[in-house]
């Protein structure tokens, strides 16, 4: 009888772990308009323009207020069931990998894409959710106040799906980062409701991502080369369709050069429960046209966690 009692425990245990909702990855980073206003900014050579993006590791080495500042907001994040990911530690793990070399790519140096730091953290890490956090102290007659924003960010679109902003009440005695805990603890609620209900709409109709797919003016075929009875676009078409969720995609432009494929629709998480990405998912196509009757060798290039990019033709 204990035997049975104990069985139906762990069943019902089991079974109450199963209907628990999936939690989105989350990782909190400074805002850029925070990063600008303190000097924390950098240039970087993309394809060689010019652009200035957040120094993130310049900023933990150098704020006092920023590691506190995250990790009390990180705390309601956790404690609200949300896994967090620490971007100071991303950062280092990134450094020991020498991965500053992949930031800098430009024209100059032979490279046919770059990446920018953000782009270079994100895969690094993989959160779902970006969350940027902007503060300012404000003097009052009873103190201080602080005002805030979060936004947050779908790391693989850039879309933002959450935004909370508000002031914390006048203090003469508390510090900046439990005055920010409590000013966003006041607000947070609808925050992690907005960004459930839009983790809960990709477990239901995926993630989105974008797929490229070129050829190399080397190779002697294109997209509108006949394989079998129809042109090599129109299987790779079905390919998409068949692998996306609820067939939902958006071929915006074909031609026999190029296909681009926008709000492509990927699951979340493939058989096993191992979490797919834009790299995954085109490298699922690379290895369906190196098969027969295609037999054709693709490039596979990534753009940040949601753009792929297939070049066929060679490797």
């Amino acid at each position: 009888m204990v035997k049975f009692l104990v069985s139906l425990a762990l069943i019902a245990t089991f079974t109450s772990a199963l209907a628990q909702p999936k939690k989105p990855t989350l990782m909190i980073l400074p805002s850029d308009n925070w990063c600008e206003q303190r000097y924390f900014m950098t240039e970087f050579d993309n394809q060689g323009t010019k652009q200035k993006v957040p120094n993130y590791k310049q900023v933990f080495q150098e704020d006092t207020e920023i590691g506190q500042v995250i990790s009390k907001v990180g705390s309601l994040m956790v404690n609200a069931g949300f896994p967090l990911k620490d971007a100071e530690q991303e950062l280092k793990a990134i450094e020991a990998r020498k991965a500053e070399d992949n930031m800098t790519g430009s024209t100059a140096s032979g490279s046919s894409m770059a990446e920018s730091p953000l782009d270079v953290l994100k895969n690094t890490a993989k959160a779902d959710i970006i969350i940027q956090i902007w503060w300012k102290i404000n003097k009052e007659a009873a103190g201080k106040s602080v005002s805030f924003t979060l936004e947050a960010f779908d790391a693989y679109t850039s879309k933002r799906i959450a935004a909370s902003t508000g002031t914390g009440e006048a203090t003469a005695s508390d510090v900046l980062p439990v005055m920010l805990e409590k000013a966003v603890q006041s607000n947070i609620s609808t925050f992690t409701e907005q960004l459930q209900k839009h983790f809960d709409d990709m477990l239901v109709n995926g993630r989105e991502i974008r797929l490229t797919v070129k050829r190399w003016t080397a190779w002697d075929k294109d997209l509108e080369t006949e394989v079998g009875d129809e042109e090599l676009s129109e299987h790779i078409n079905k390919w998409v369709a068949t692998n996306t969720v609820k067939n939902s995609f958006n071929l915006s432009d074909a031609t026999e050069n190029v296909m681009r494929f926008e709000q492509v629709r990927i699951p979340l998480y493939d058989d096993a429960g191992i979490p797919i990405d834009a790299r995954s998912f085109g490298k699922k196509l690379q290895k369906y046209l190196k098969k027969e009757p295609f037999l054709i060798e693709a490039k596979l290039m990534t753009r940040g966690l949601g753009e792929v990019i297939l070049v066929l033709g060679e490797k």
